[in-house]
């Protein structure tokens, strides 16, 4: 999606469990005709967990027939962007040619490296009919050494990766490894991505051994160290501490996190980049039109002023 300023999300619950470094509570936004954004990274008080800069939670929203989301051609660097849905349809479109359907479980990762354009809009079908809509975009800020890499696109069905069950827990490993279970994804730096759904009164642990790691609450109630957190919620943990988290309510739940990059990002609309100048040089390149275009697109996203 593209990403347009506003205020950053506020600071939620009191801290009172020694392992959690921060609270967030997202800041909404009204993008018209109802359609909600909830904004958790990046935050005046973290910039990222792990690779992970940017996280929006979008819905729930019901379209009418004829009506659906727009987002038309947009461009990227330094970034992969990863668009998770729990219900409804979108159709991505980018620079590279690639045309696909997401549908709710599905990995849809497009690594924009040096730089690529793309669209997201309700497929004709749904546009028709009318449909719901719940999901997350998120941004992975690539590593030292590979901002620039070639873009790629990766789509991977709900039925392609791993699921664990177990009494009253399911765990969908979207990205990386996490509960015995490795996504078949290929990345460029260490990070996990988990769908978690559990009961009520179910204990789930969140691993030790990555370096970053956060619990966004995308709806339901937990409890950890005696402190109850409902949804929505991104909770950021400290390093090396094992966490259980304890559902109140049925819940669902995104693990995730990853290695630490080596430094800060600069991130300006839609570019990332370690270099401010690179930003720079992404402004005129999408200003004068040397970004590659999306095949069958006859619009486009200008360069905000």
């Amino acid at each position: 999606m593209s990403w347009q300023p506003s205020n950053d999300p506020i600071l939620g619950d009191p801290l009172s469990c020694d392992a959690l470094e921060l609270v967030i509570v997202p800041r909404t936004r009204d993008l018209g005709d109802g359609f909600e954004v909830r904004r958790a990274l990046p935050h005046g008080k973290r910039q990222m967990v792990g690779p992970f800069i940017f996280f929006d939670h979008f819905g729930p929203v019901q379209f009418m027939s004829g009506k659906g989301m727009d987002v038309r051609p947009h461009p990227h660097i330094g970034l992969a962007t990863v668009s998770y849905l729990f219900d409804g349809s979108i159709m991505h479109r980018d620079s590279e040619g690639n045309i696909r359907e997401i549908q709710p479980g599905a990995m849809n990762l497009m690594t924009a490296g040096r730089g690529i354009a793309h669209s997201e809009r309700t497929p004709d079908l749904q546009r028709r009919t009318g449909q719901k809509m719940l999901g997350l975009q998120s941004w992975i800020a690539l590593p030292a050494g590979k901002e620039e890499i070639a873009p790629t696109f990766q789509h991977y069905a709900a039925s392609d990766l791993p699921v664990v069950t177990d009494r009253g827990v399911t765990a969908r490993v979207i990205a990386g490894s996490s509960f015995g279970a490795t996504s078949p994804v290929a990345m460029v730096s260490p990070w996990f991505y988990v769908e978690v759904t559990a009961e009520q009164g179910m204990s789930v642990p969140l691993d030790a051994d990555h370096e970053e790691r956060a619990i966004n609450i995308v709806d339901g109630e937990v409890e950890i160290s005696n402190e109850r957190y409902e949804g929505p919620r991104l909770l950021v943990f400290r390093p090396g501490d094992r966490i259980t988290v304890k559902t109140l309510k049925p819940t669902r739940m995104m693990f995730l996190g990853g290695d630490a990059l080596e430094g800060p990002r600069h991130i300006w609309w839609n570019f990332v980049s370690s270099s401010k100048e690179r930003i720079e040089q992404a402004k005129q390149d999408w200003k004068s039109g040397r970004f590659a275009a999306v095949p069958n697109e006859h619009e486009f996203i200008p360069l905000p002023e």
